[in-house]
Parts: structure tokens; sequence; C-alpha cells
């Protein structure tokens, strides 16, 4: 054993599949001494004995990679086991992240494609669809005509196995078998599924082994669903298992004499039919029947049923969400197996106790699962699931745990197109009407502003959402704080991140009004001013709150209505002033509609000319966003 890492960098250079199955061998006899409690298979798989933990037993996507398929240019994925929710806006690519994973595992060969499943319609470029796997013994993927030989995982790719004597590298080999798979479509619209080997070679990723492997499917589709009908490889007929069905239905179906159902002007065509045919030297003898075709069955037509009202029904009278349920259930009782799934829109079909029940069984179906939803009961009730976000730019990233509290206060901010989050209150409805009036509807662009919750939790949440390296937008006051962590965020955002220069949304807004319009300015949506009014009086010790006594009493005019405006103490107030005035602000502008009329005044006051230059760079990133 002293001379194995020499030999498996050897067998690097050129390796053949005999020498890797010697390699393999050799780390076989090498583990049987280090840990005999554990028989190593050629598959790679690792069966340990009684006194071990039992082994990983579902099928699991570790890099899933995708380029130039549909909307998706390129996609470098590595999701995680469990529950994966795919989040974003409308058509970022989270239903095309599902049917590439369903493409990949298709159950049959016979795939029909089209020129817009091509990136951009660019047929003569083809597409790839690539996963590193794992796969328990049960997958029988070292079953297949040739023999599938493993790479091991880094963490990162799947590659060569590095084998030596260090019990601990051995282990790691043995411990992370993985496979590479993928689906390619050419410009010939053609689909090849392959299994790559590690020396380089490519086999046929076979249609037994992906049905071995195991696919569930919750889509979009109204009335077909798969997995409920005899589709060969579905959930229904895997559960079955019953070979020879197929052959037994054909027979019986091609006993019906079909033209006997024919009415008389049909026959009489058919007939002439047959005279064409007989002059042309073809088949003759025409008649009609039950026929079968590649990639078709008749037997698809058979699905489960249930009774009702003393009548078997197809399971297709159902509703969208029961059927669902049904699947699951299916996939659940199917042997033990745990078959990746895949459910589109898992909201569709359910009201909200429904939706929470199925993903918890999704939870403990013990599967891989990839969800889309745009369901904040679903996201609300996702605590154990991993959170995916797909951006206006296509990239995917986790999202971090730490933005669970948003994930539940506002959970509508994970399923937009592109996320504004505002500082406060007066910022988010500042905001939502600038916005409408230089980009446009927000709802209909998939823009969502939420509430960062003040200037410290805004730059923590945006943090957080930075770190999945997508693209999340900001809008924030400079307070002075934290300098170097906001000017990282900066480098990151760019001009999605957008902050006054100095100073808050008030202290940048009012030194702009003309002081002849200050006294129209302050009046609130109703045309009243009393209750501002007050708070500045109060603020001078005055009881006469007219504009012109705070006018003439005030030293910094300006300075009092903004430290008003926006509920500041000056030091050296005392406790139960200081407890007072911090409530003046939300007789302003410190609410959402107060933030809403500020942004209406500075459109009814002429100012927008003056913040324009500085709100520029941040409205062209938006519109950029949102196309």
């Amino acid at each position: 054993m002293a001379n194995l890492e020499a030999s498996i960098r050897a067998a690097q250079a050129t390796i053949e599949l005999d020498e890797l199955a010697d390699v393999l061998s050799n780390s076989a006899q090498f583990c049987d001494k280090q840990y005999p409690h554990t028989r190593v298979y050629m598959t790679g798989t690792v069966t340990p004995s009684s006194t071990d933990a039992a082994p990983s037993l579902e099928p699991k996507i570790l890099r899933l990679t995708i380029e130039r398929f549909r909307g998706i240019e390129k996609l470098d994925w590595y999701p995680e086991a469990g529950v994966n929710i795919i989040l974003g806006g409308g058509d970022v690519g989270k239903t095309t992240v599902l049917e590439a994973i369903a493409l990949l595992f298709s159950p049959t060969n016979n795939v029909a494609l089209s020129d817009t499943d091509y990136w951009q319609r660019e047929v003569e470029n083809g597409f790839c669809i690539e996963a590193v796997l794992f796969l328990p013994e049960a997958a029988s993927i070292s079953q297949q005509i040739n023999h599938a030989w493993p790479w091991t995982w880094d963490g990162k790719a799947a590659v060569l196995p590095v084998i030596s004597d260090d019990p601990a590298a051995a282990k790691q080999v043995l411990d992370t078998p993985v496979y590479r798979v993928c689906v390619r479509g050419n410009s010939e619209f053609d689909v090849s599924h392959e299994l790559i080997q590690p020396d380089g070679t490519v086999d046929h990723f076979s249609a037994n082994t992906r049905r071995s492997i195991g696919l569930v499917r919750l889509s979009g589709d109204d009335r077909n669903d798969r997995d409920l009908r005899l589709v060969q490889g579905s959930a229904l007929d895997r559960l079955l298992s019953d070979k020879t069905l197929r052959a037994r239905l054909g027979a019986k179906l091609a006993e019906n004499d079909v033209n006997a159902e024919l009415k008389p002007d049909g026959r009489t065509a058919l007939e002439e039919l047959n005279k064409q045919f007989e002059k042309q030297t073809l088949p003759s003898g025409l008649g009609l029947g039950l026929n079968g075709g590649q990639g078709f069955s008749f037997n698809a037509l058979i699905g489960l049923t249930a009774t009702k009202n003393a009548k078997a029904l197809p399971f297709s009278t159902w509703g969208a969400g029961t059927r669902r349920l049904a699947a699951l259930e299916i996939a659940a009782a199917n042997q033990g197996a745990h078959p990746i799934m895949l459910v589109d829109e898992v909201e569709r079909g359910l009201e909200p106790y429904r939706q929470r029940t199925l993903l918890d069984d999704l939870h403990k179906a013990g599967s891989q699962v990839f969800m889309t939803t745009h369901s904040p009961t679903v996201l609300r009730a996702a605590h154990d699931a991993k959170l995916w976000y797909v951006d206006f730019n296509g990239n995917i990233g986790r999202l971090a745990d730490t933005v669970r509290k948003h994930q539940l206060e506002d959970p509508e901010t994970f399923l937009s197109r592109l996320a504004v989050v505002a500082e406060g209150k007066t910022e988010k409805g500042f905001l939502i009407h600038l916005l409408e009036q230089k980009v446009g509807p927000l709802l209909d662009l998939g823009v969502w502003v939420t509430d960062g919750g003040g200037n410290d939790s805004t730059l923590q949440l945006l943090e957080d959402l930075a770190k999945s390296g997508l693209a999340f937008s900001g809008f924030a006051d400079d307070e002075g704080t934290s300098p170097g962590k906001w000017a990282a965020l900066k480098t990151k955002l760019g001009p999605l991140l957008f902050r006054w220069e100095t100073g808050s949304l008030e202290e940048n807004i009012f030194p702009l009004v003309p002081l002849e319009q200050l006294e129209e300015f302050i009046k609130d949506s109703d045309g009243e001013s009393g209750e501002r009014l007050r708070t500045l009086a109060d603020r001078l010790g005055l009881t006469d709150k007219t504009f012109i006594a705070i006018k003439t009493a005030a030293p910094d005019l300006l300075g009092l209505i903004i430290a008003a405006a926006s509920g500041t103490v000056p030091e050296g107030t005392d406790e139960k002033k200081k407890k007072e005035w911090k409530k003046h602000g939300s007789r302003w502008f410190k609410t959402l509609d107060g933030g809403k009329e500020l942004a209406e005044k500075v459109f009814a006051f002429g100012l927008w000319q003056q913040l324009e230059p500085q709100l520029s760079p941040f409205l062209a990133e938006v519109r950029k966003a949102v196309g």
C-alpha cells in the first residue's frame, strides 16, 4: 500500500477504466485493514455494520449546472439536502430550474424539443444540464450495461479520488462517492442523456437508471398529473411494479374492433384510401386499431380512480390541491423510496392550512425537494427549509438564516423581482411614491419596498442579503455610524444602494423649500397645520401656535422644523420633554402616509429638479432591474 498514492497519480494522467478498477480495489483492501467494520463496493457505496449509523438513502444533487437552457444562459448551483425553496419575482427562471431537473431525470428517452428550449433560440449552440449526484446503492447505477465508476466530492466539484496511506484521506474517498450526469440538446433537436466517467469517456445515462433514482413532479399542469397515471417511470407505475401490465393491457385494447364504430361515410373513405394504397403498392387491407408509438403509450391514459357517491371517478375530477397531496402519498408509499421531488407553485389549489400541511409532509418525506412558491403563507411556515433567491440577473444565492425575522414579518420581500429595503416608514412611503412617479407601477413591475426598521437594522439586513451575492436595493440616511460597513455595502450593491450624502430625508428636503413657502409646505394632506405648529410652539415654550409667532420666536426656524419633523431632541432636554418631543415626528412624516405626503410635496412644490441629480443613478438602476 506504500506506493498507492504514486499509482493513483500516474493513473490520473492517462487513466483507463481497468486501471481505475485496480485503484478502487486497492482502496478496498486498504480500508479492510483500517476499517474492518466497513464493506466497500465497487459502486463506491459504503455499507456500515450494524453498529454504525445508517447510510443516506436519498439521492441528492450536490451541484447543478445549467447552460443555455430556455431563459437561463448560465447557472451554477449547490443545492442542499431536504427542502430547497426557490424564491424571486416573475420571469427570473425559477420554474426553468425545476424543468431542467425534470429533463435530466426524464423517465423516457423520447423528449420533443423546440427552439424555445434553447437560450435566445440559438439552436446551433445547444444546451447542457449537468448534475453531480450522490446516489444510494438502491439507485442501481452500477447495473448499467457499462459500469458506472464513482468520482469523489471535494465540496465544490467531482474530482478523481486521491488514495493515500492516510486513513482519514482514504475514508473521505469512500464517504463521498458521486456521479456526473448530464442531458444535452443539440442543433438537430436531439436529446442525449450522458454519464461522464472519471477517465473522460461518456456512456449513456439509461432511462432505467433514471427511473430507479425516481422523480416526483408536481407541476402547474391542471389535469395531467403524471404521478397519478401509469406513465412509464411515474410514482404510480413504480409503486405497482407490474412489468407485464402494459403488455396485457395492450393486448386487451387491441381486441377492440374500432372499424365497427365507423359511420358509413368513414368506411367508404377508408375503402377508397385502401384502393389508392394498392395502386401505389403500399400495404393494404387498411383498418383502424389502437396504435402505440415511440414515446407514447395508451397505458398512460390509465390513471388512479377513487369512489365518490358509489361511482369510480378519475382523480382528474378532483381539485388540483387534492391531486397534489395524493401524488405525494403515492411517493411516500413507494416501497420506502426517496425520489427527488419537484413542486412548482406549492400553494396551487391549496388553502393556507393545507399549504402548511403539504410543506410539513415534504419535510417529513426525507427526499431532496425543489420547490417554488409565491405564497407568504408557505414562506412563513418554511422553518426548516433552505431559502434560495433568484435575482433579476438570473443569479441564485442562499438567503442567510438571519433574515428569518424579516421572512416572517414581510415575506413579500422575497417574492419580488427587486426588493428595496427602506430605512423606515417615512423612507418607505417616500420611495413608493417616488418610484411610482419615475419608474412605473411597482406591483406590476415586481418591485417591493420593505421597511428595514431603522438605520442599524437596515444595514444588518442589507449585509445579510448581500452575502448571497444577489442584487437587492437599499435606501437609507447617513447618520454617521458604521462608515466602513456602509462603504463595503456600497461596493457590492453599487447604484442600487442610495444614501443621502449627509443627514436624513427631512434634512435634505426642507432646505430646498423657499422660505415664503414653508407655511404652506408644513400643512398636512387635509390642509391643516395645527398639530405640526403645536410641536414647534412646544419646543419654543410658546402658547401662541401661529406660524408668524413661531417664525418670530425661532432663532433657527428651519432647524426647528427639521428637529420636530424627525423627532430629534437636543442634548440636555429634561426627561419629561424628551419623551414627549420624540413623539413629534409621528405628527409630521414619521408614518407610511407621511412619507408619501413628503414625496408628493417634492413634486408639487417644484423641488424635484434639485433632488434629481442625487437620485438619478439609483432610479436608473431600478429601471434596469425591472427591464
